[in-house]
Parts: structure tokens; sequence; C-alpha cells
């Protein structure tokens, strides 16, 4: 059994997610946005960046959680 969880630890770490990944999403639906206005690219082609960027976003969402949870641990041993 992994122990106790934190919550302290857990509740910081959900709420810097949540502030971290609007940020980062944001981000990337406006970068799919403005980089399909700029070379004013299709519709279709617009939302496919726009697609991308947002896998991207939530990759590097995931990946920020994961380094958190390495640093402030959910679960005391």
């Amino acid at each position: 059994m992994a122990g106790r969880v934190n919550t302290r630890n857990l509740i910081t770490i959900v709420s810097v997610t949540i502030l971290v990944g609007t940020e980062i999403l944001g981000a990337a639906l406006a970068l799919g946005w403005a980089l399909g206005g700029v070379f004013e690219l299709p519709e279709f082609w617009s939302r496919v960046l726009i697609g991308l960027f947002l896998a991207a976003g939530a990759y590097a969402m995931l990946k920020f959680f994961q380094h958190a949870a390495r640093v402030e641990p959910i679960f005391d041993n």
C-alpha cells in the first residue's frame, strides 16, 4: 500500500496544475489560431494546427503534474 494521502500536497498539486494547465491550453489554442490567421490557412488546417498545439499542451500539462507529484509526494511513506 502506498500510505496515507497527504491532502495538503494533493490540493497544492491539483490547484497549481489547474492554474498552469489553463495557461498552457489557452496559449496553445491562441497559437494555433494565430498561425492559421497569419498564414491565411483554410479553416480546416487552422483547426488541425489548433488540435496539434492543444495535444502538445495537454502532454506538457501531464508532464508538469508528474513532475510536481515527484517534488511534492501525494502519499506519505
